[in-house]
């Protein structure tokens, strides 16, 4: 059989080369996380300077330039009238009617109905009703966010919302 000699390599005789396989990992393992602390410590640091923050923000009073009052006009157009071929009257302009303006109506607003009780000592009924999400005890006459019970069954009841009188029915 043939044997091969292997050489030793006088740099294989370093302290590191020798060093055990778990040394040289901590060893690593160290020095990576150095590396990266640094880098992290950099980049937290980096947009934030003292100076930056030390510098007073200064207060500037705003004066607005005075407006100058803005020139109006009105178009007056007599055009024929592309389909009927005749020219439009002064009369007919003046027909136009302007836009009455809406009264505004007040929100509408949930209210259910959803049952009742009687008091035993009292006799008198006490209402469950939910108004906007918000379930409140009432009996005749009392109110709750603008809306006034004014009377009720075990079928119906009667409110009073924005001087509106409505029936809402028991929801089942």
């Amino acid at each position: 059989m043939l044997r091969m000699r292997v050489r030793r390599l006088p740099y294989l005789n370093s302290p590191l080369i020798n060093m055990q396989k778990n040394t040289k990992t901590y060893v690593l393992l160290a020095l990576v996380l150095l590396i990266w602390g640094i880098v992290g410590y950099k980049l937290m640091n980096w947009g934030a300077s003292e100076e930056l923050m030390a510098t007073p923000i200064p207060v500037v009073d705003f004066k607005p330039k005075p407006q100058k009052e803005k020139d109006t006009f009105r178009i007056v157009a007599h055009y024929r009238d592309p389909f009927l071929g005749t020219a439009l009257n002064s009369e007919t302009a003046s027909k136009i009617k302007k836009a009455k303006p809406k009264i505004e109506e007040p929100p509408m607003i949930a209210i259910v109905y959803t049952g009742s009780i009687t008091d035993s000592s009292t006799k008198q009924k006490i209402f469950f009703v939910t108004v906007n999400g918000q379930q409140q005890i009432m009996k005749p006459k009392d109110s709750f966010s603008e809306v006034k019970l004014l009377s009720g069954s075990s079928e119906q009841i009667k409110v009073e919302y924005h001087h509106k009188q409505m029936t809402i029915p028991l929801q089942k």
